[in-house]
């Protein structure tokens, strides 16, 4: 009878642990929110008044980096040319650079995910946004970028923070 008692107390102390390691990220200055899957996403630019830029690193930038942006569009104007207007003023300047596939998104917000390959310091790295539009004038853009492999990795943590990306309730 103990050791059913250990085990099932050991079982629960195993499941809170792994269902605790979510945190979500809230800041005043800025008007979302959204779930980091693992403690090891630490935030390196918080939120200010002045710039309500925010960003995560997984462990080191080169592992896995996250900047969020907000972009202000025309009502008629689609993802897809959003997406198009970033590879020509600032994607394709990248060394290395090689476009890949625009693919759908569907989380809280629906929108699309572009990937991409890069070099940087002499290594292959890749990027994978996540266009996210939360009305009609204005789409957030998730930009996850790291090496290559290491990215690939963490997908499904990349996945899960555009997934849970949400505007505050006012």
């Amino acid at each position: 009878m103990r050791r059913f008692i250990f085990s099932l107390a050991l079982s629960l102390m195993v499941t809170v642990i792994a269902f605790g390691q979510t945190q979500t990220f809230s800041d005043a200055n800025v008007e979302y929110t959204f779930e980091l899957p693992e403690p090891t996403w630490k935030i390196v630019v918080k939120p200010t008044e002045g710039s309500p830029n925010v960003e995560y690193a997984y462990k080191d930038r080169l592992d896995g980096h996250l900047e969020i942006r907000k972009l202000a569009i025309k009502q008629a104007e689609v993802i897809s040319d959003l997406i198009l207007r970033d590879q020509e003023q600032k994607l394709q300047f990248l060394v290395g650079y090689v476009a890949g596939k625009e693919e759908p998104f569907a989380g809280i917000y629906r929108g699309r995910v572009f990937n991409y390959e890069f070099v940087k310091f002499g290594k292959p790295m890749s990027g994978r946004f996540y266009y996210l539009k939360s009305d009609d004038n204005t789409v957030y853009v998730l930009r996850f970028t790291g090496l290559k492999d290491k990215l690939r990795l963490i997908r499904n943590q990349t996945d899960s923070i555009a997934r849970t990306f949400k505007l505050k309730a006012s």
